[in-house]
């Protein structure tokens, strides 16, 4: 079964999704991963950043994208869109094992949720609204994914910043995250926010399905910022506080104007210009995630002994 992997932010503009699609190709290439990238963002910067325009319009003409799938799991009709295997847009860049699941700039209606839950929770007599809530973020992102998760090695969610029905979604489903940030206050905002809402979700499921949720740790991208110089040791010694070194990426993302210029071809820089300091850096991130990510399974695996001999 595949690791399912949030990456997430409640700030924009931290290097979101520019993390995601290359730890992906690099995982695919490097290390033979098979690996589906998940555009859960409205923005779809995910989706643009591995398909052109042109063909993101034919995949929603098509209606293969993200939106049918949440569309048919929310409120299910008789005549179904295609199976998310038709969805999935393989071989992306040519690269064997990386895939995408393109987001849309319209993933749900809002109204039309709030409306289907709302009637929902009066049929089964519920008088809690929450409840009937949950439960839907409890199994929306997990449901769609379950008939593809055993055909991969990981799956990469591309969150949206901010706090909807996706992203909570996409937190519950997921086994570790990945937090980018920049070295400035308000990426710690950022951060501060994320895990406070997190915790607020495990004080949810504490006593159903407990979260068991991992950080894998936090990935710094370098900005130009005239106040990065300024507050970086500042933010840096915030963050070494509140996480500890182990929680924090050796590997820096430094500026690179190749990384802007691989948008342009809708490929990742590490496919672009695999000898760009930017590619060289990613490639650098993904050993370091693979090395993180291996500690923190052992971990967890020896956690979850320990529980059944508590519980025997």
């Amino acid at each position: 079964m595949a690791y399912i992997i949030s990456t997430i932010n409640m700030k924009g503009g931290v290097g979101k999704t520019t993390l995601t699609v290359n730890l992906a190709a690099c995982l695919a290439k490097d290390y033979h991963k098979r690996v589906l990238v998940v555009d859960l963002d409205t923005q779809i910067s995910a989706t643009l950043s591995l398909v052109s325009p042109h063909d993101f319009s034919k995949l929603r003409k098509e209606k293969r994208t993200l939106k049918h799938l949440v569309n048919d799991f929310i409120q299910p009709i008789d005549q179904k869109s295609l199976p998310i295997q038709d969805i999935i847009k393989p071989y992306i860049g040519t690269v064997k094992g990386l895939d995408l699941l393109p987001g849309d700039l319209e993933i749900y209606d809002d109204f039309m949720v709030s409306e289907v839950l709302h009637k929902k929770a009066l049929r089964l007599g519920k008088d809690n609204f929450e409840e009937v809530w949950t439960k839907l973020e409890q199994i929306l992102v997990r449901g769609i994914l379950e008939p593809v998760m055993k055909d991969y090695d990981f799956i990469i969610l591309d969150c949206a910043p901010g706090y909807n029905l996706l992203t909570r979604s996409a937190l519950v489903a997921s086994d570790y995250y990945l937090l980018p940030a920049k070295p400035e206050p308000l990426s710690l905002i950022g951060i501060q926010l994320l895990e406070r809402r997190i915790n607020q979700l495990r004080e949810v499921y504490k006593n159903e399905n407990s979260l068991d949720l991992d950080m894998v740790g936090i990935v710094f991208s370098m900005s130009g910022n005239v106040l990065t110089g300024r507050y970086y040791r500042q933010v840096m010694r915030r963050v070494h506080d509140d996480f500890g070194e182990t929680k924090i990426f050796k590997t820096r993302i430094p500026m690179d104007v190749n990384v802007s210029k691989a948008v342009d071809s809708f490929l990742p820089v590490f496919l672009t210009h695999p000898t760009s300091i930017g590619a060289k850096a990613f490639s650098q991130l993904t050993d370091e995630f693979m090395q993180k990510l291996q500690i923190i399974v052992e971990m967890k695996e020896q956690r979850n002994k320990l529980n059944l001999v508590n519980l025997d």
